[in-house]
């Protein structure tokens, strides 16, 4: 059985970021992944089918949604993880596979057919929507992600910061990749996930009322701001 968790997305400005973080400090852990205070690097490459249905699927309002990335952290290929993120409404559930650069490579020469051999549900789910629906790489999105822990309910508060899309390559690992702000800084994005219930002692502290909530895909933002790029 799948765990599904809540996912609660807003966007928030410079000031509301620096008054919740040095509140959150004081209570939470910082995620281990930190490389400083502002964070780590997530570099993620996407891919949707010829129709664009995963992009288009959002603005519908189709409650059940997916997305397949490949997602590297700090430049680094020492962590290449294979994920297909599921949404149903507010609730997500997100699942992955470790793959190595050479099979990075292979995905990319469409040399896919050692994805049907891992014994691993989301590599074969790759591999059937890479046959049958033809899926391509469409975007690499760009971040830095500030995240702070709570062992209760597993929460995580995460402030996704200089938003960006890469206008020149889908090969996350391009030394020259030029990316180009998807989101105007001082905007960014925090995102609340939990299990089952958001503890009260966090409720308080992020007053979510006061805050812009809305369905953010920062897919949807990157591939936006790119058609817009290329006009």
């Amino acid at each position: 059985m799948k765990r599904l968790r809540h996912e609660l997305k807003f966007y928030i400005n410079i000031e509301e970021y620096e008054i919740l973080r040095e509140k959150l400090q004081m209570v939470l852990k910082k995620d281990k992944n930190m490389v400083n205070d502002d964070g780590y690097h997530i570099r993620s490459l996407y891919f949707d089918n010829l129709l664009d249905n995963d992009l288009y699927e959002k603005s519908y309002g189709i409650y059940k949604r997916k997305k397949f990335r490949i997602r590297i952290y700090n430049g680094s290929d020492s962590i290449i993880k294979l994920e297909k993120k599921n949404r149903y409404g507010e609730l997500i559930n997100k699942e992955s596979v470790s793959i190595t650069k050479a099979e990075y490579e292979k995905i990319l020469s469409w040399d896919y057919d050692f994805l049907r051999e891992k014994n691993n549900p989301v590599a074969k789910d790759f591999y059937l929507y890479l046959r049958s629906q033809h899926m391509t790489p469409k975007i690499i999105v760009d971040y830095v992600r500030e995240a702070y822990m709570e062992d209760i309910e597993d929460v995580r508060i995460t402030f996704d910061k200089y938003l960006s899309f890469a206008a020149n390559s889908l090969d996350i690992f391009d030394p020259n990749i030029v990316t180009v702000e998807a989101l105007k800084f001082p905007l960014m994005i925090m995102e609340v996930k939990f299990n089952s219930y958001l503890p009260d002692y966090i409720r308080n502290i992020l007053q979510l009322d006061s805050h812009h909530r809305s369905a953010i895909s920062k897919y949807v933002i990157c591939r936006e701001a790119g058609m817009m790029y290329y006009k």
